[in-house]
């Protein structure tokens, strides 16, 4: 069921994204061209998007990288007769509905109030228009008879953003997440720590028994086996040096790394230029690094795999999309940080694997190429989707989490009045 909500939390906030004059941060280049060649004046772009009937996402790569929301929902919004390839039924009472998903493109929401005004993202005032959007959205979806129903644990919400619904993360809690990893949702409660568990981490608000990881949408054109060609350079990585929490490790990486033979350590941007590097970088290179940045995964590794090349992921806090379905395994190779940072471990590691190892190893991530690409071909993301693309594999997925969505709810029911349950989960 999808939840009755106005344009105003969707497509519209596309709308008032292409009708501004610039964005100012990096990567924004292809946006700001595709502003400029239209050269149309405010009064007459809205008349334009109605042509579009859907907007187009943004490809600016900040913001695209995040743009599951609008594929989901691409597939929801696709005629009735056009969705038989789709995983999921979408009924029109909530009544029937096993999940009520909530139509908010709450990334898109998040970015163009940092576009806006980055000083006032964290605050709660009006002039914080995402604060205000997450305000109202919780309100409409709070008064709901079907939230009232479930007490929520049966909404899914699309959060790839890390910063996204920032203010209402712990109304949400209850809820069915779609993100792209745990990185700034887990809590340390102190006070549940003890002398065995000092660094446990509580999931007070994510929890991989009820949320779904996706994967980023890749951002570099798909490499096709057959295209593949000799791969000159053994280890590739490029992206920012310096980065917050878990990137500490990507720091110490890059001095062990940047004079290694055969070795490419590149700082980079999300621009048309960075792009284009990326592109002749991982499809040159036989393995891709992936080390934890501000977050434990990123964007890079699904670049890496629409290129054939190789991850190397040393991360030790990742989690991983459509685990179940995919064995990872198959086609990266994980590496623990304690190695990985070891003078010389790696690159006598990565040296050791024959050419036989390193064909089955791409052979394998060929096949599981498609599961991890969102576009569906179709102007505005309205139209079937691939039967085993992206869209379908989060759907299959949410799926698996209904029986312990309806034992919580029935649980939660049958509690006397007033009554509440610990949360107990340490899972991991």
């Amino acid at each position: 069921y999808l939840a009755d909500l106005p344009n105003s939390f969707n497509y519209d906030l596309l709308t008032q994204y292409w009708s501004f004059t610039s964005d100012s941060r990096i990567g924004s280049d292809v946006d700001n061209d595709l502003r400029r060649n239209i050269r149309l004046s405010r009064s007459n772009f809205s008349s334009l998007m109605a042509n579009f009937h859907f907007p187009p996402y943004p490809e600016n790569p900040i913001i695209k990288q995040y743009s599951a929301e609008y594929w989901i929902l691409g597939d929801l919004m696709t005629p009735q007769e056009l969705r038989r390839s789709s995983f999921a039924k979408r009924v029109f009472d909530y009544h029937d509905a096993d999940v009520v998903f909530v139509p908010f493109f709450a990334t898109l929401s998040a970015e163009m109030q940092l576009i806006k005004g980055k000083s006032v993202f964290r605050k709660k005032v009006n002039e914080n228009e995402d604060y205000v959007r997450q305000k109202n959205l919780m309100d409409l979806i709070r008064s709901s008879e079907a939230w009232k129903r479930s007490g929520g644990r049966d909404h899914v919400f699309v959060l790839t953003d890390p910063v996204a619904m920032w203010h209402v993360r712990d109304e949400i809690a209850p809820a069915i997440l779609l993100v792209v990893d745990f990185g700034g949702w887990y809590r340390l409660d102190s006070k549940a720590s003890n002398d065995s568990s000092s660094n446990m981490i509580q999931h007070t608000q994510v929890s991989l028994l009820k949320d779904v990881i996706l994967p980023y949408t890749h951002l570099l054109p798909r490499l096709h086996l057959p295209e593949n060609q000799n791969r000159r350079t053994l280890l590739y990585f490029k992206g920012a040096k310096h980065r917050h929490r878990g990137g500490v490790v990507r720091e110490k990486l890059w001095d062990l790394l940047i004079d290694e033979r055969d070795v490419v350590m590149e700082e980079g941007f999300p621009n048309a230029t960075g792009k284009e590097q990326s592109i002749k970088g991982m499809r040159s290179s036989e393995f891709c690094l992936h080390p934890a940045g501000d977050t434990p995964t990123s964007c890079r590794l699904f670049d890496a795999i629409l290129s054939l090349c190789i991850p190397v992921i040393v991360s030790d806090d990742i989690e991983l999309p459509f685990e179940g379905m995919v064995d990872y395994s198959d086609f990266s190779i994980f590496v623990p940080v304690s190695d990985a940072l070891q003078p010389n471990w790696l690159i006598r590691h990565l040296r050791s694997f024959s050419k036989f190892q390193k064909d089955a190893l791409r052979q394998s991530m060929a096949h599981i190429q498609p599961i991890f690409e969102y576009d569906n071909g179709h102007p505005g993301g309205i139209g079937p989707v691939p039967p085993d693309g992206a869209v379908n594999h989060v759907w299959k997925k949410v799926y698996q989490k209904l029986p312990m969505i309806k034992e919580a709810i029935v649980r939660e029911k049958r509690k006397p009045k007033g009554v509440s349950v610990p949360l107990r989960c340490h899972c991991t």
